[in-house]
Parts: C-alpha cells; structure tokens; sequence
C-alpha cells in the first residue's frame, strides 16, 4: 500500500494513512495498527512492493539481512509517522495496540531455527520502538516476551495466550470468506459468528477484531491470489458498497450490547465452569460488581432443557444464552430477532452509453520488442508487475510440402505455463485461451495450430491474475510460460520451440499509449456505431462516457455481458473483471455444527462477480470517461451503471424472544423495557412503500417465500400497513393487543413480515 518503487513512499490520496487514523479518532474508535509489514490479506503479493524481490540477496521473511533492513526501515517508518502525529495511546492518541509479522507461525516451522531466529529478531526491533503500547504477533505461538501472541480463525475459544499473564486476544475474527473467480460465494450464518464470539467471552476472551467487518474492493490489480476477484466483500456486516448486511449487521449488534451489559463482572474474575448436560455447560462471572452467566448447548442436533441457578432455560442447538443478571436471558446466538434485507441492483432510467472501441494490433507485434532472447523468460522478471501482460512471440518456418497443408492431420500447439491465464495467436488470429485456478496456477494448453507455408508468427499472451500473497517463499514462484512450447504433426513429428529466440513485448499497446485516461483515449481513431457490432475482435478497447446518476445510491457496473479484462473510470482503475461461472456446492446450509469456509456456499452456475463497484468520490457530475479492455470479446452495450439500495425487509420474530429488561444500555444512557418487538427500517433516502407480507399467529418460511400458519390474525396486513408505510422505519410490538386479539390463546405466536423499500419521492 504504503510504498511501490524502491526507497520511495506514497501517502496521499487514499493512501493516507495518518488521516484515516484522525478520522477514525474523531469517530470515537481505537485502532489496532498491523504494520506487518508481510500483511497476507489475498492482497497482491502479500503487500510487498514487487522490487523487494530483486533486493540482492534477499529471501523474505526469514533471518536474511536484506529482508530484515527493509523490513525495519518500514516499520520505523510507519512508527515515525504516527509518533510526530501523536498518535499512539502512550501519547492521548487512538493506536491502542500494534501489530509486528502476521500469520507466521504456520510458515516459520518451514524455516526452522533461521525462522525462530527472525521472529525473535522482529519482536525486539518492534518494542525497541518505544511505542507506549502493547505490540502482538497473530498465529505466532512463541511470540517473545512481551509480545503478546493472538488467535485468528473462525473459533478462538481454544486458544490461550503463552504466558499467564497475557490476555486472550483474537485478530480475526473471520466473518465470512474471500472469493476467487470461477468459485462460489463462501458465506457464514451469523448465528455461528455469535455462538463463536460468545464463546470466546465466556472464556475469558478480551479482545475481538472481526475480519473484515467492512467488506471492500481491490481496486486496480491489487488483488492477490492468484485468481483473488476485485470484490473484497467477504460476507461481512457492512458489505462492499457500504451498506449493512442484515441480520448479520444487527444480530451481531444485539449480541455487543449483550456483552457489554455482563462488564462489570466480565472484568473482575475469571468464569467459573459448571456442567449444565453431556453437551451443555455454563460459565459464570461471579463477583461483588454484579454476576453474568453464558449458558452454552454445543449440540448441534438438537435443543437442550438444563437447569441454572433453580431456573429452567431452554437452549437451541449450537447456541449461547447470555444473562447479565444470572437470571435473565437477555440474547441468545440462535435466535435472530432483527430484520433480514434483500438488495437490488437496478438501472434508474438513464441513458445507455455509446460505445467506441480500438482493438489491440497483435500483427505489429516484435515490430520493437523489449528484449529478444533464447529461450523463454519467466514472467515477472520481464515485466516486474508494470503490467498484467506479457507477450512472448517467436516465429516457425513451415515447408510447402508438409502433409498437412495436403489435407493430412492438422497441427497442433502445446504450451506449458506456470500461470495464471494464456491466450494463444497464430499470424494474428487467436486459436485459444486456457486458465490456471487458485488450487492449481498451471497451466497445460493444447489446441489446433492453424499454419501455412511459410513464415508463421505465434504470440503468447500471458496474462498475471494477481501475485501470490501466502507460502513459504512464495517470491520464487514462477508466473509466465515456461515451457517446453511444442508443435505436434509435422512431417519430422514434434518440433520444440521452447528454445527458439523469443521476442518479449511487455504490457498491451493501449496500456502504453494510456488508452485508460482521458488524454490518452484522445490519442487514437475509435470506430463508432455500426462498425463496433462488426467482425469483433478479443483483445479491444471500448470507450464510453456518462452522466452521474442522481441520488445517494452505492453504484457498480454490470460487466455481465462481458468476458474477462480490466476497468477504468476518469482514469482510476476499478479493477480487473472475469465472467467466470462458479462451480461449487450451493447446497442448503444449516447454522450448527463447526463451520469451514466450504460450509455454506452461494451462486453456483452464477458469474462469481457481476457487479464492480464504482465510488462516487471518483466521478464528477458530468463527462465521466469508461475505458474497457476487454480479452475475449463481449458485448459492450449491455455494460449497465446500476444503483444498489434495499429491494425488501423482513421480520421473523417471536413474543418471546429474549428481551432486555430493565437494564442500564450506556449507548442510550436511560433504563428501557422492552417487549418483543418487530422492527423494520429501510435504507437512508428510502421508505417503506407496501406490505409484500404479514401475519402474527403461526407464520412459516422465511424472507421471499412467507406463508400464512393454521393460526394468522385477520388484521395482521392492516396494522402493519397503518404502522409503518410511507415510514422510513417502524416499530410494531408482538402482542394481541397490538393486532386487535389473540387468534390463538395458549400457543406461542410470532409475526412475520415482508414490506417493500422505495426512494422517497
């Protein structure tokens, strides 16, 4: 992030650090600071600048003197900033705690003593900082003194701290998983996420960080992998486009306001364990401030009926009840209360862009190549990153009299690449495309060779899908063709072309000419109108500009159309695209049992990612510029800027739904009681436009597919529709009373609803 050419540092712009800091000081947070400066994070080669690979001597993250004197120059770097800006705890600033390394115990046994060597040389360089905070090492089980080593994974209630005197600490806090193209969307019930904070509080567990809590986008070609899609969206409570996922957002918000009501006695004593079942057990804080209790049913099958303090409480499977009094139920993980959302991306009206394109010449190619060696070149040590692209051409003679231009067996092409995507030419004309995946970036091509007699070009595109970011030295992996390049059905049999010369051309003319920004684009002839529909070609640019949309909306662009390249608006890059179908197993996915990121899978048979994200902070009201280049060929007037908002909400909750009663809430700073209530809200600039759904009685299904029950109140429709239309939120309680009667005394009822967000007019 911080740093992208040797000895040269870039803090501006979105880049600046010390003044997302400040704003997040004036928000009224902490900061855990993760210097790393090895961050992991499915981010572009681990979030190292590519040079440090060509350091002279240098092997990362291990004892090796270059890697450790970049590595602390950095380190001292970051530090410096945040110290002349006061910004650490030590000095009243909002850096409550800091982060040297990450993740490296699981590598470090690969490297052995030079490993423990390193990371005892890395604590002792971060606290000689002087920072006035506590510095942690995650996954680091021998994290020196006082480091303090900390837990990152989907359950934590495990792991203890290796000293006594250190404090359970979880890093990550994993609330879902990334994406890779061609893969499903991993994504985690948040009633697992719950049932696994829970259980870390009720281990004594002091400190939570979920990742990612804000979901995000790789902009440009910073996303890692390799195969990393540009949505960083994770499945988190805040998705990509700054919106709240629901009910992850408010369950896990109820769940906090829980913990917080169990403080005081949380941070006096250590729980005491008591067996509740074979599978159930509570823990109790029990102290003169006050007593808390986690009651815990590690079934996954089946509710459990236990006996706490004389009391009797029922607990779903794979579930925690929290009591802040040791009496009252005030959360439980299972049970869901808040209103779950279902999102839109829709088109307002506006007006279909005009597209121009300018294709890519790959005749010209070699007319001045970079270089031109024997044999063939390793991808990253051509283009040091500059460029997705790498173009490796070479010519064959081919004899007049060769079988097959006499009707024999055609010829055909084999090229062995290390990854991560190829495309393969012949005289200009392209003969196929073949694609690594996450699990395996090689790439083993075999297709027709279309030759003639004569002199015959042949041009490898290889195409970078984003850098490793995880391995053991994972900086000598290779990327690019490799070889051997072999031509099969010749009258000599196989001729091998693997040490051949070889012309390299790095990038793609329109990345030299900067097609991408408006200066550039003006630089060459764009067809228009009906020659863009013509005799379309991969490889080729596409132009357009347009109007920003009214409104407040989070906007992306629907690439679906499309194959796989890279997007630019007013010369930002939003980053690279793929049309990749997602193969996987969307089978139905239940909450309980332990949870693994294969767990819970969505959009099978689906593009992996159909929408790209587009900040409003880059465009400006009018003219805004969209550059395209587009690999395969697609369909670029279908490419659609679309809004996202809240389509519908719903509710599915219980008249006895664990309430909290008569408790001090710090957040409203008054004493509440509530009642088991229905509460809707639609997104800021919305409001509440139809009732899709409701019934109280006995309601079943759930969000998108409600039915009515054998019990259902005749007024249920109206009084939600008097409560809350034309509303942006509403409140409903869940009672008889509330809906003119009981239609069935003596069963437990729950109201279900489903209304309809529009813009406010």
């Amino acid at each position: 992030m911080a740093f992208s050419r040797f000895a040269q540092y870039y803090f501006e712009e979105r880049y600046d650090l010390v003044r997302f800091i400040k704003t997040v000081q004036k928000a009224g947070l902490f900061v855990h600071l993760r210097i790393g400066p090895y961050i992991c994070g499915e981010w572009n080669f681990g979030g190292f600048p590519v040079w440090l690979k060509y350091v002279p001597g240098i092997s990362f993250r291990t004892d090796n003197e270059p890697f450790k004197t970049a590595m602390q120059g950095f380190t001292e770097k970051i530090v410096g900033m945040m110290k002349s800006e006061k910004l650490f705890a030590s000095q009243g600033g909002p850096i409550i705690l800091s982060q040297i390394e990450n993740e490296y115990g699981p590598e470090g046994k690969e490297f052995g003593a030079a490993g423990q060597s390193y990371i005892n040389w890395a604590a002792k360089m971060a606290v000689g900082l002087g920072t006035g905070v506590p510095w942690v090492m995650c996954k680091e089980e021998d994290a020196p003194d006082p480091v303090i080593n900390t837990c990152n994974g989907f359950y934590c209630d495990a792991f203890s701290a290796n000293k006594p005197y250190k404090p359970m600490m979880w890093t990550e806090a994993w609330s879902g998983w990334f994406t890779e193209f061609g893969g499903t969307i991993r994504q985690r019930p948040v009633e697992d996420l719950a049932f696994a904070v829970a259980r870390f509080v009720q281990k004594g567990g002091s400190f939570i960080n979920y990742y990612m809590y804000h979901g995000g986008t790789n902009f440009g070609r910073t996303a890692g992998g390799p195969f990393i899609t540009t949505s960083y969206d994770y499945d988190a409570p805040i998705d990509e486009y700054g919106l709240v996922r629901e009910p992850k957002h408010s369950h896990l918000k109820e769940l906090h306001r829980a913990v917080k009501l169990c403080e005081q006695a949380l941070v006096s004593v250590d729980p005491e364990i008591t067996t509740l079942g074979t599978m159930q057990e509570a823990h109790v804080f029990r102290s003169p401030s006050g007593c808390a209790a986690f009651l815990a049913n590690y079934n996954s099958n089946s509710y459990a009926k236990v006996v706490f303090d004389n009391e009797n409480y029922s607990l779903p499977p794979w579930s925690i009840s929290i009591l802040p009094d040791c009496k009252n139920v005030v959360f439980n993980s299972a049970t869901i209360g808040v209103q779950t959302s279902q999102m839109q991306m829709w088109a307002d009206g506006a007006a279909s862009m005009m597209w121009e394109r300018y294709d890519e010449e790959v005749d010209s190619l070699a007319a001045a190549p970079l270089l031109t060696t024997t044999g063939l070149l390793e991808q990253l040590n051509v283009t040091r990153d500059s460029s997705d692209y790498l173009w490796y051409i070479t010519s064959v003679e081919i004899s007049p009299s060769e079988n097959f231009l006499q009707g024999g067996k055609p010829l055909s092409l084999s090229v062995q690449s290390a990854g991560h995507t190829l495309h393969v030419f012949i005289n200009g004309q392209l003969q196929g495309s073949a694609y690594g995946t996450r699990e395996d970036r090689r790439i083993k091509y075999n297709g027709m060779a279309n030759l003639r007699a004569g002199t015959n070009k042949i041009a490898l595109l290889s195409v970078a899908c984003g850098l490793p970011n995880v391995g053991v030295h994972y900086e000598t992996w290779n990327t690019g063709v490799v070889g051997p390049v072999v031509l099969h059905g010749l009258n000599e049999g196989s001729r091998d072309l693997t040490w051949q010369t070889w012309s390299y051309q790095v990038g793609l003319k329109g990345e030299q000419m900067n097609l991408n920004s408006i200066e550039g684009s003006s630089s060459v002839e764009w067809m228009q109108g009906s020659l863009l529909a013509q005799n379309q070609q991969p490889l080729a640019w596409y132009r357009a500009y347009f109007e920003t949309p009214t409104g407040d909306e989070p906007l992306a662009l629907d690439m679906g159309s499309m194959g796989k390249g890279q997007i630019w608006i007013n010369g930002q890059s939003i980053g690279r695209y793929w049309t990749a179908y997602a193969n996987g197993d969307c089978k139905g996915c239940s909450y309980t049992g332990t949870f693994r990121a294969p767990k819970c899978q969505a959009g099978c048979g689906q593009p992996t990612q159909r929408w790209y994200h587009v900040p409003r902070s880059w465009l400006q009201p009018t003219r805004n510029l969209l550059v395209v280049f587009e690999e395969l060929g697609g369909d670029s007037s279908k490419i659609a800027l679309v809004k996202r908002s809240v389509s519908s909400v719903c509710a599915d909750v219980s008249e006895d739904h664990p309430n909290i009663k008569k408790w001090q809430i710090e957040s409203y700073g008054e004493r509440e009681y509530h009642r088991a209530k229905v509460h809707l809200r639609c997104a800021p600039g919305q409001s509440i436009s139809a009732i899709k759904f409701a019934s109280f009685g006995t309601p079943m299904g759930t969000c998108g597919s409600f039915q009515q029950g054998d019990c259902h109140s005749a007024n249920s429709h109206t009084v939600l529709e008097k409560k809350c239309i034309g509303l942006q939120r509403c409140v409903v309680a869940i009672s008889p009373e509330s809906f003119g009667g009981d239609p069935c005394p003596n069963v437990t009822k729950r109201v279900a609803v489903e209304a309809v967000c529009s813009p406010t007019a």
